[in-house]
């Protein structure tokens, strides 16, 4: 519910920019909020079918266990927290989250939710992006308990934020059925334009709250996944419908959060254009050393696209040659090429610029 040289130079450049903002960015907090491409476990604790808490979810991580994360191991938000140089953030749901693990941050992402409240309805029970920022104003309360109101409002305002949603209000709501309410309601031009708008309200609320520093990730290039080509696709072609839609709102959304950028005078949010970057994946998986973009690691059917990636399902031997673990997730390696775009990808890619030049320039800022 995104040429070999090029991105060799990504990884490299990606590595200095890491090492070298490592330890200025240590004491930076992380804060997560989306769906399942960056749920780090909350749903594990939720009476809901949208959850990765059982094999062969997590087969690469070292304990070769599931931890609610919806790869064969790290997710993009993992691979961002080793970029900060801190522990992965846990999810907001998680035992743990007390004392000095509050001050890395939280994640309250939760698979399945949507811009809108109605995106999931058959997940049932799953934190809906009203919720999550919900949650995040009670983090700041127990922050405050923790180290003061004054250093808990610098610790938020200092924080890195990430925020991805938005496929599935195509995937599990829009198309998600023949003449689904939405379609009825909406054609698709004005459907993406409605997202656009409820999407800036839930940026403007996270401003609000205190965020100065948030990524914004586009959408993947939706007719292109394993669980679409299955259903869509006889020839393995994308589907034309949801990659118009993917098309639609991945510029409207940097547009909107330019206009955003402008009327708050500062540089709040940065786009991630993650449907160029996996449409490269797509349309040259050989490049980045992958042997297919098309079939996942883990599924059953055509392109290993149907159901539910468990243990009965097909399992490839090698997760670094696929783009997709299961039929709608990036695998682990797909994640990591993802977010070293991010930190160190072109205007092409990023907008108005990447992750390691704002991090570098807030290190200046403060020395």
């Amino acid at each position: 519910m995104a040429n070999s040289v090029v991105l060799a130079s990504w990884m490299v450049l990606g590595l200095v920019m890491a090492t070298s903002t490592t330890q200025v960015e240590a004491a930076r907090a992380f804060f997560v909020f989306g769906d399942s491409l960056v749920d780090n476990g909350n749903n594990n604790y939720l009476a809901t079918t949208a959850r990765a808490d059982s094999p062969p979810y997590g087969i690469d991580t070292p304990s070769r266990r599931p931890t609610g994360r919806f790869s064969n191991g790290k997710n993009i938000p993992d691979f961002i927290s080793d970029a900060l140089g801190s522990e992965p953030t846990l999810p907001y749901f998680s035992p743990e989250l007390r004392g000095d693990r509050l001050l890395v941050g939280a994640n309250f992402a939760s698979a399945g939710i949507g811009i809108l409240n109605d995106t999931g309805i058959q997940f049932i029970n799953i934190i809906r992006m009203f919720r999550q920022l919900q949650y995040f104003e009670e983090y700041q309360t127990r922050l405050a308990d923790l180290v003061g109101y004054d250093e808990a409002q610098r610790i938020v305002s200092d924080a890195l934020v990430l925020i991805t949603v938005g496929g599935n209000d195509f995937v599990n709501n829009y198309f998600l059925v023949p003449f689904s309410a939405r379609s009825r309601q909406f054609n698709l031009p004005d459907y993406v334009r409605y997202l656009i708008s409820e999407y800036r309200k839930i940026l403007m609320r996270l401003h609000d709250l205190g965020a100065r520093r948030v990524l914004v990730t586009g959408t993947g290039p939706l007719g292109c996944v394993p669980a679409e080509l299955a259903l869509r696709s006889l020839s393995g072609q994308c589907d034309p419908v949801l990659q118009r839609a993917a098309a639609l709102y991945n510029p409207q959304l940097v547009e909107m959060i330019n206009e955003l950028n402008n009327e708050y005078g500062a540089n709040i949010f940065i786009a991630a254009n993650t449907q160029q970057q996996t449409n490269d994946f797509v349309s040259n998986p050989g490049a980045y050393g992958f042997t297919t973009s098309k079939i996942a690691c883990c599924g059953q059917g055509p392109y290993n696209g149907l159901g539910l990636c468990t243990v009965l399902s097909n399992l490839c031997s090698n997760r670094d040659e696929y783009a997709f673990w299961d039929p709608f997730h990036p695998s682990e390696r797909a994640n990591g090429i993802i977010v070293d775009m991010i930190l160190s990808g072109s205007t092409n890619y990023m907008s108005p610029m990447n992750l390691s030049t704002l991090l570098a320039l807030d290190s200046n800022t403060r020395t």
